[in-house]
């Protein structure tokens, strides 16, 4: 099934596909430590992280994380220092690895890395190549944060026909003002894109996800 072609169950169309968006160690860091400013709530989105992860893994629903990571130098960052952020996710630090227990399983077919040096998943990765053979139908959006990368993977996807849920109970964004506002922007692109975690975790473990012929298996993308 095409990601444009209708059908599925429950909350999704099509196949879904479970992508985590830049939950990397610094997610715990204060903002000057970053360079990136959060809203409160770093640990209730690990949690309910690793339930969706683990519910994706019961249901047989591919995981795509992204880890957002900068060549030391600066020379991709582009435009991304002209606002609030500073220097953040340089490669080879250890707080731009990803949270220690939301990574791919290494050697298991359906879990994937994609790096990537812009806000957006799709932008220049990989990212289109692996949902297109994964015939993914529904994308599920989980991480951070809310209003910059979750949002604008979600135009992205929206902008090339695949539906989009956005996790709201598994999102951070810069600030709550923000969180606030970026939902309602994707609601608008798309009507019923907001869930909460259980509902998400009781459609991946219901078995509706299971029949999907598997995709051949690669690792990683985007390096």
């Amino acid at each position: 099934m095409s990601q444009s072609e209708p059908g599925g169950s429950g909350p999704f169309m099509g196949r879904p596909a479970l992508v985590v968006i830049d939950l990397q160690q610094d997610l715990v860091l204060p903002s000057a430590a970053s360079g990136i400013e959060r809203a409160a709530g770093q640990g209730d989105v690990i949690d309910r992280a690793e339930r969706i992860l683990a519910a994706a893994r019961v249901g047989n629903v591919p995981v795509i994380f992204t880890q957002e990571a900068h060549r030391r130098t600066g020379i991709d960052f582009g435009r991304e220092l002209d606002g609030s952020e500073s220097v953040h996710c340089l490669e080879d630090e250890p707080s731009t690895g990803l949270w220690p227990t939301l990574t791919p399983r290494h050697g298991v077919a359906h879990e994937y890395l994609v790096v990537k040096r812009r806000y957006s998943a799709f932008f220049g990765t990989d990212f289109e190549i692996l949902l297109r053979g994964l015939q993914v139908g529904t994308l599920v959006l989980i991480g951070t944060l809310t209003d910059v990368c979750v949002h604008y993977t979600f135009v992205d996807a929206h902008q090339r026909d695949y539906h989009v849920r956005v996790v709201e109970d598994c999102c951070l964004g810069s600030s709550t003002a923000r969180h606030d506002a970026a939902l309602d922007a994707m609601e608008y692109l798309q009507h019923g894109a907001r869930l909460l975690t259980d509902a998400v975790v009781a459609a991946f473990t219901s078995g509706i996800t299971a029949t999907h012929t598997a995709a051949p298996e690669l690792t990683e993308v985007g390096r």
